[in-house]
C-alpha cells in the first residue's frame, strides 16, 4: 500500500508543472485524495483535495485559479496541474489519503 509522487523539478516563475501520484495496493477509487506541500521552515499545508469520483474539488486560497487537481481512477492516478507558478510555491509536494503513510514527496522549486 503506497502513494508515489513524481513530476517535480526546477521551473521559472510563471511556468507550469504537472505532478503525478500513483497509488498501489488498495482500492484507490473509494477515497478522497489530497495534495499537501511543505516549504523549508514551514508546516505542511493542504493545497487541494478531490472527491472519490472526481466531481468535487477544493483548493487552498493562494492556488485557486492556478492549480487543478484531477484523477483517473482507472489508472489509480491523481494529478496536480500547476500553472503561473510563483517562488512561494517552492516546496516538497505530497499526495495523501488519510490512512496511507506519507510518501517521499516530490520537490518543486520555482526560481529564476
Amino acid at each position: 500500500v503506497q502513494l508515489v509522487e513524481s513530476g517535480g523539478g526546477l521551473v521559472q516563475p510563471g511556468g507550469s508543472l504537472r505532478l503525478s501520484c500513483a497509488a498501489s495496493g488498495f482500492t484507490f477509487s473509494k477515497y478522497v485524495v489530497s495534495w499537501y506541500r511543505q516549504a523549508p521552515g514551514k508546516e505542511r499545508e493542504l493545497v487541494a483535495s478531490i472527491s472519490p469520483a472526481g466531481d468535487n474539488t477544493n483548493y487552498e486560497t493562494s492556488v485557486k485559479g492556478r492549480f487543478t487537481i484531477s484523477r483517473d481512477n482507472g489508472k489509480n492516478m491523481v494529478y496536480l496541474q500547476m500553472n503561473s507558478l510563483k517562488p512561494e510555491d517552492t516546496a516538497v509536494y505530497y499526495c495523501k489519503i488519510w490512512w496511507v503513510n506519507w510518501g517521499q514527496g516530490t520537490q518543486v522549486t520555482v526560481s529564476s
